[in-house]
């Protein structure tokens, strides 16, 4: 008898602690509960947790474990087969999309949301405007001082994300690069790689001659947001849920959930919640950008 209720013990603890590749359907957990592990985008981290929060409040048979890490740390735990959701603040890279099927893994991709990236410099900093090139050039280290862009004479300190994190992916295609796909140029070797939106944020808001970028959700009102122009002579637009949807600001992406193959079951519910009026509310409520027609 013993020896029974030890192995029994045993297979519940491997129930609840080993993932497998489920994918499909989530996990059964002790108790006649669903477990759905995601993982990846620190921009979409907390999003992710209010969806998980709500969402448990009205199907609390699911449980929805949710850990960040980075867009490219989750679409990694994907292509394991570890998770059921990957987040990511970037599309899957064909590289990353090889893996996976090399693993026999079908990544398919899911838009839950849009989001506008910021730039953001401390409230004493008289700048109010920057052009895409400007932006190219000051993270690539060509323009190291306020005064080349209308500031004061003061050196620029650059605050990026860390290279794991899609939206310094990004930011480096689409700003640094100009958007060339055959354009390699990099971060200015002097860029301090911070661990998080909230790192960048509170960089900002102590040194006056820092520039960072940020996910919209992420800015705070003790930091200046400064507008962004696509090139000199044109238009210069603030970051909002308005200027993304009419397609006016000039730095803004999809958030994406990734899941293995074509979601079913547990997974398949609550991506439909997250896409639809309640997950979507959510969205706006965090500073994001809701789905056209699911407000």
């Amino acid at each position: 008898m013993k020896g029974r209720a030890i192995l029994a013990l045993m297979a519940l603890m491997c129930l609840a602690g080993c993932g497998g590749q489920t994918g499909q359907v989530g996990t059964a957990v002790p108790g006649a509960q669903t477990a759905i592990q995601n993982k990846g985008s620190d921009t979409m981290v907390n999003l992710a947790l209010a969806w998980a929060e709500a969402y448990g409040q009205i199907r609390p048979e699911v449980q929805v474990a949710v850990t960040g890490g980075g867009s490219g740390t989750g679409i990694a735990a994907l292509i394991n087969g570890t998770v059921d959701m990957a987040n990511a603040s970037r599309p899957i890279k064909d590289e990353e999309r090889a893996d996976a099927e090399a693993n026999g893994i079908e990544p398919v991709e899911h838009v839950v949301a849009a989001d506008a990236i910021a730039i953001v410099v401390h409230p004493s900093n008289p700048v109010d405007g920057l052009t895409i090139p400007e932006l190219a050039a000051i993270f690539s280290g060509a323009i190291t001082n306020w005064q080349e862009v209308g500031g004061e004479d003061r050196p620029i300190v650059l605050l990026s994300r860390e290279s794991n994190s899609g939206t310094h992916v990004f930011f480096l295609e689409e700003v640094v690069r100009q958007g060339r796909a055959d354009d390699e140029t990099l971060f200015s070797t002097d860029t301090l790689l911070m661990p998080s939106s909230e790192g960048i944020s509170a960089e900002v808001r102590q040194n006056p001659n820092a520039i960072g970028y940020d996910g919209l959700g992420y800015v705070t009102d003790d930091q200046k947001v400064v507008a962004v122009a696509p090139a000199e002579g044109q238009p210069y637009v603030l970051p909002a849920i308005d200027t993304v949807k009419d397609g006016t600001y000039p730095i803004a992406r999809d958030l994406y959930i990734y899941t293995i193959g074509e979601p079913q079951g547990a997974i398949l519910a609550y991506l439909e919640w997250i896409m639809g009026t309640e997950g979507q509310a959510i969205v706006k409520e965090l500073g994001f950008v809701p789905l056209q027609g699911a407000e």
